[in-house]
């Protein structure tokens, strides 16, 4: 399970400001955001070695894209395809509206069950598919929202119910200032399964981080941690090519 919280404000200068961790298991090999795929050079984005796929990446066009696992559905199954492609399917389009039309008219049996979500400076976007039929979108209305194995903002998910109220209570992210967010996002306390910085427990824990900013104007802020972000330092991600406005 991972987790990605979202605010939404249209208006300001930040509209869409994104935080994430990953968590996997550790021993699963990945590379911290590049441009891994010669086939879409303006995407960036965290590369899994063993299927070659992305958890998190950014187009050229600033369209975000993650995708999450949901609920008892860790790791591959047989005659499944690897859900780490389905950002790059995303990404080959320019708004996170297209985006989100291109994912709701695949077959999702495809896949095992996942959640995703895509962005841009306009919008954000959810998708919930389970395994059969077609994916379901929804569009992310203004506010914080908290994204996990369960459904968005669903308070059956203890990490939801625990840290969605203080993602909503700290202070706002602004240029260069993501420390109250940080601060939550490295929270290593609380009982199993309600942890959003998950302690490596039997291989599996938080193994990166991301804070992402869309602005209204100018090239997005993405900083990363390559580590469990209570200890791994957050810097700044290369963007290979300029962000279209």
């Amino acid at each position: 399970m991972c987790t990605v919280v979202l605010l939404i404000r249209p208006g300001h200068a930040w509209p869409v400001v994104m935080a994430a961790n990953r968590d996997e298991m550790l021993e699963r090999a990945w590379d911290p955001p590049g441009p891994h795929w010669p086939g879409q050079p303006d995407v960036v984005g965290g590369r899994d070695r063993a299927a070659g796929g992305t958890w998190m990446a950014m187009n050229g066009a600033g369209v975000v894209a993650a995708v999450l696992n949901r609920q008892g559905s860790l790791g591959p199954a047989p005659g499944k395809r690897s859900r780490g492609e389905l950002p790059l399917l995303a990404l080959k389009e320019g708004t996170a509206k297209a985006a989100a039309q291109a994912i709701a008219g695949l077959d999702a049996g495809q896949w095992r069950s996942f959640n995703m979500i895509l962005a841009d400076r306009l919008e954000a976007i959810a998708i919930r598919a389970v395994g059969a039929g077609e994916p379901e979108a929804k569009k992310l209305g203004p506010g914080v929202h908290m994204v996990t194995a369960h459904d968005v903002d669903d308070p059956a998910s203890p990490r939801v119910a625990r840290h969605l109220p203080r993602f909503r209570a700290a202070a706002a992210p602004e240029a260069g200032d993501w420390r109250e967010w940080q601060a939550i996002l490295a929270d290593q306390s609380g009982p199993p399964g309600s942890e959003l910085n998950v302690p490596p427990r039997g291989g599996f824990g938080t193994s990166c981080a991301s804070l992402l900013a869309l602005p209204a104007d100018g090239a997005p802020e993405w900083l990363f941690a390559p580590g469990a972000p209570h200890t791994a330092a957050f810097s700044p991600v290369q963007l290979s090519h300029p962000v279209t406005t």
